[in-house]
């Protein structure tokens, strides 16, 4: 069996945004940015001061892991413009990682999860999953770009639903009125991992990994849910 490889996730769909070098279970290191300065500003300084603070050379990633949508369209194009520059220059395969989909598996084991994020406008990126203890997380429906009161209508009929990600965080008032005994929790924010939401994206790109399912550079593509607003203006 191929050693497990380290990898770089990076994560720029949500506005603080993350990064963090994983091998295996092990978290070598990682951290969040600031959610009040843009990525383009910071992602490659972020990126210089993790590699320095664990001593790890750039050409010693084996795998580079990218949280590819939906979540902010600035942020998705800075991040897989970013991980395809360094995959390409190395030579290393990538991880294209549905962000929803490590929203999900932030929240831990459930038979329903509600991964949610903030989609600008009071509106959210919504997607139901089942997730297992061994990071199985598996689609029980299609992302879709909604308004609350349409998610809380889409997903008002199910019991024991763990609802995650700092969408639910936001939308948490709206939930919760509407749980009643429905038995839904609200999961714990996942911005209180250090190395936030990218430590999922690692975890994910290792199941990618040990299933022979990565992707090389120019294969990136961001999963954007919903058409830009330069596209809604165009149409």
């Amino acid at each position: 069996m191929a050693p497990e490889p380290l990898i770089l996730a990076i994560e720029t769909a949500t506005m603080a945004g993350s990064i963090a070098l994983v091998r295996a279970d092990e978290v070598v290191g990682g951290f969040k940015g600031d959610p009040g300065i843009s990525h383009s500003n910071t992602l490659l300084a972020d990126l210089d001061k993790l590699l320095s603070e664990t001593n790890i050379e750039l050409a010693q990633v084996d795998l580079f892991a990218v949280a590819a949508g939906p979540g902010s369209f600035t942020g998705l194009r800075i991040g897989i413009a970013t991980v395809k520059a360094l995959a390409e220059t190395l030579d290393r395969p990538c991880a294209a990682i549905p962000t929803l989909h490590a929203v999900a598996l932030s929240g831990g084991p459930s038979e329903s999860t509600v991964a949610l994020l903030s989609a600008g406008r009071g509106e959210v990126f919504a997607q139901l999953f089942s997730v297992s203890g061994d990071d199985v997380v598996t689609a029980l429906d299609d992302a879709a770009h909604i308004a609350p009161a349409k998610m809380i209508e889409k997903y008002g009929s199910l019991e024991n639903v763990l609802w995650c990600g700092e969408g639910a965080n936001a939308q948490r008032e709206l939930i919760e009125n509407a749980a009643e005994s429905k038995k839904w929790r609200i999961a714990s924010l996942i911005e209180e991992r250090a190395d936030g939401l990218a430590h999922y994206v690692s975890r994910l790109a290792l199941q990618s990994f040990r299933q022979n399912q990565l992707v090389a550079p120019d294969a990136l593509q961001a999963i954007y849910v919903r058409p830009s607003d330069a596209e809604l203006k165009v149409s």
